[in-house]
């Protein structure tokens, strides 16, 4: 019991670094300064999503496998290389985190002389003309978080396979993520994680809120392809466990 606590409390801390981290970046410091020239843009905001997924990883993977992610949580049960019965408590912590890392980051916002929570204020993730901060429509955001976080998976499964180089595998995965957040930012935000995405989405509410259910059906479809695909291409269909770590 100790020991699925102690992991569940890494999932929700990890998590929380994530949002922390990676939202914070796009609400904080992407536009900051006249006329943005202090702005850290699409590419830093990228690079603090992979950041996070790194650090977290080296930190936390040992204790929990470092998931931070429903849809990486089900993908690895997809894959055979997670145990079922863990998959709804790490979803809950990773969910619970999202959401301390928002009101975190609600907190942090209240401190900026004339905010207010009007807008997409938590680089919340949506499609349409009133969610995709490019106006991409929900066609193109199925195609990306569909394939994007398929393409995450595949890279997770085959960084943490037995036969893979020992102990780069959170370098890996981090420079995937903040690859796919330089390709889909403009259309969803990049999700590829619906913890991620419920945070933001619950404070923000309006069409953000209402369109939070794709950002849990896009991703976990995704990774469950990619999940399967990896076993088909890979041949391994032996049980373990994979550590982001």
């Amino acid at each position: 019991m100790m020991d699925r606590t102690r992991a569940m409390g890494a999932e929700a801390l990890g998590t929380f670094w994530l949002v922390l981290g990676g939202c914070g970046s796009a609400v904080v410091a992407s536009q900051f300064g006249p006329a943005n020239t202090l702005g850290i843009g699409f590419l830093g905001v990228s690079l603090a999503f992979g950041l996070t997924v790194v650090t977290g990883a080296y930190a936390l993977g040992h204790i929990s496998g470092g998931h931070f992610n429903p849809a990486v949580t089900v993908g690895l049960w997809t894959a055979k290389k997670f145990d079922g019965k863990d998959v709804p408590a790490y979803i809950a912590a990773q969910v619970v985190g999202a959401i301390l890392a928002s009101l975190a980051l609600w907190g942090i916002l209240e401190g900026q002389p004339g905010f207010e929570r009007s807008g997409n204020w938590l680089a919340a993730n949506g499609f349409g003309s009133t969610g995709s901060p490019g106006g991409y429509a929900i066609g193109s955001a199925i195609i990306v978080e569909v394939v994007l976080t398929a393409v995450f998976l595949l890279v997770i499964l085959g960084v943490t396979d037995r036969r893979a180089p020992a102990g780069f595998a959170p370098l890996g995965i981090g420079l995937t993520l903040a690859l796919i957040h330089l390709v889909s930012i403009p259309v969803t935000n990049t999700s590829v994680n619906p913890a991620r995405s419920t945070g933001p989405a619950l404070l923000v509410g309006g069409d953000n809120l209402e369109q939070l259910w794709f950002f849990w059906l896009a991703p976990i479809a995704g990774a469950v392809i990619g999940a399967l695909v990896h076993r088909f291409v890979s041949g391994d269909e032996k049980a373990g466990t994979a550590e982001i770590s």
